[in-house]
This record gives C-alpha cells, structure tokens and sequence, in this order.
C-alpha cells in the first residue's frame, strides 16, 4: 500500500511503484473510475489502447486476412498506391 499527500492545489505525487507498475511517464494522462464506492486509476493510453483493441476484434477476419502476413502485404501495397 502506498500513501499521498493532496497539496492545496489536488495535486499528489504518484508514488514510484505506481507509475512503474502502471507504466506512467512524464507527460502521461491517468484515467480515474469510481466502481462501488472505490476509485481505480489506470494508464489512460493503455485505456485508449484496449478499447480500439476490442473495437477492432474480429475486423482482420471478416476482410479475408489469415496472418499477420497477410496484413503486412496489405499495408505495403497501400503504400505503394498513395
């Protein structure tokens, strides 16, 4: 358990085991979410992250890619035409 200190202005210091265990670096965004009376933070980024991730479930397959490969090609071959 780690403790901070809230400063006249709100702001705390997030401990270092924090933002390493969250990843955080300078300049970083932190998202907060209160569940059942208890407030979670996260890496925003990482939010940003899993919600494409899951948006994005599913779409490589219904456009006919198989591997990764296949992407990759895909990719190049857009390049080519732009």
């Amino acid at each position: 358990m780690e403790l901070a200190k809230v400063t006249s202005k709100g702001q705390i210091t997030i401990p270092r085991v924090i933002r390493n265990a969250l990843q955080l670096k300078t300049g970083d965004k932190v998202f907060f979410e209160e569940r059942k009376g208890k407030i979670y933070m996260a890496n925003a980024s990482h939010i940003a992250l899993s919600d494409v991730q899951s948006q994005m479930a599913g779409e490589a397959k219904k456009a006919g890619f198989k591997t990764e490969d296949d992407v990759v090609a895909y990719i190049k071959k857009l390049r080519k035409t732009r």
